[in-house]
């Protein structure tokens, strides 16, 4: 493989991997999208080079410019150094619910942070962080707000990318798509190329319990990369065919299973929908062979002190405490946590 000119040059063209255990016990063949792989570790580098890119080509900012967007850590992360690599200014607004490895990388990658900690009606942050973004976008003239939850390139991303990718990997046999639902910008990018293609594609939206995305009632919610607690513009319900909420507990248990099972180090995103498969075929043992495409967001190690760390988890989810699903990492927590405690408070 010849190098490539840049970082930047290796979003996308993510492996697709079989997960052999999963794959037994289910009785169906599931297969992972790795979009761990990107170059910042999750999938949202792809909308963000798309959306700079497209941004520059069109005039619409130039070197120097301000960006400005609202994320829960990796929409963040990789605008961050999309923006560094183009030579752009970014402001990103989080929340308490960032994970410290999120905020570590944001900070070293350039990015100005805005922490909002005040809930809005809904018991989460989001529309106070929108708040700031307006204030932001006020504060600057010719500041570009991304928008992600809003912004047609969001989906055009997936579209003109990860959905051709899935085709050509599975030669076009598979029978249903799960994927994770925030922005709505995956789900709705990727259903739209791949059942043009496949039409009897069965797209499975995977949600988190207490996201109002589906019309549920909005409540507090602990990890970021699924949910959200209004409906985003780009969250084409026509293009889904089955929704599944998980509970966070699940979300938790099946990382850990991951990691056990096909030693796969993934995200929360990624635990939550291996749940739902887990749930949806377990309820439905007629599809016995069916080929299954999971999008597994984003990698682990930013979930390190919350998902992997037993003490969280415990004090989190107290209904597992003491699961002999979740593997004790205190040991290794206390190996790294004086380190890292260092590097974060560096990087703030």
């Amino acid at each position: 493989m010849e190098a490539r000119p840049n970082l930047v040059d290796l979003v996308g063209e993510t492996p697709l991997v079989r997960l052999p255990a999963a794959s037994r016990r289910l009785g169906v063949s599931v297969s992972a999208k790795l979009e761990l792989c990107n170059p910042t570790g999750s999938i949202k580098d792809r909308p963000a080079r798309y959306i700079v890119e497209q941004a520059l080509a069109l005039g619409m900012i130039e070197p120097g410019s301000l960006l400005v967007e609202s994320s829960s850590g990796n929409f963040g992360v990789a605008l961050a150094n999309m923006c560094r690599h183009h030579g752009l200014r970014f402001a990103c607004v989080v929340d308490p619910n960032v994970t410290p490895m999120h905020h570590y990388m944001m900070c070293r990658l350039g990015a100005e942070l805005h922490m909002v900690d005040t809930r809005d009606e809904s018991g989460g942050y989001l529309n106070t962080r929108l708040e700031r973004v307006h204030e932001l976008l006020d504060e600057e003239v010719g500041a570009f707000w991304t928008n992600q939850y809003a912004n047609e390139w969001n989906t055009a991303a997936h579209y003109h990318g990860t959905g051709p990718e899935i085709l050509r990997q599975t030669e076009g046999r598979i029978h249903h798509l799960f994927a994770a639902v925030s922005s709505g910008g995956t789900i709705s990018g990727c259903a739209r190329y791949l059942k043009e293609k496949i039409p009897d594609l069965t797209v499975v939206a995977v949600d988190a319990e207490g996201s109002a995305i589906f019309g549920r009632p909005p409540r507090s919610r602990f990890i970021p990369g699924v949910g959200s607690s209004m409906v985003p513009k780009n969250v084409d319900r026509s293009l889904i065919d089955v929704v599944i909420h998980v509970p966070e507990e699940d979300t938790i248990l099946e990382c850990h299973r991951l990691l056990r099972e096909e030693g796969i180090f993934a995200g929360g995103s990624s635990g939550t929908v291996m749940a739902a498969i887990r749930r949806y075929f377990e309820a439905d043992g007629s599809q016995q062979g069916a080929r299954v495409v999971a999008i597994f967001p984003d990698r682990g190690e930013r979930y390190f002190q919350t998902v992997y760390d037993p003490v969280w988890v415990a004090k989190t989810y107290p209904a597992l405490r003491g699961s002999g699903g979740i593997h004790d990492v205190r040991g290794a927590a206390a190996f790294v946590a004086p380190s890292l405690g260092a590097f974060l408070r560096e990087g703030a």
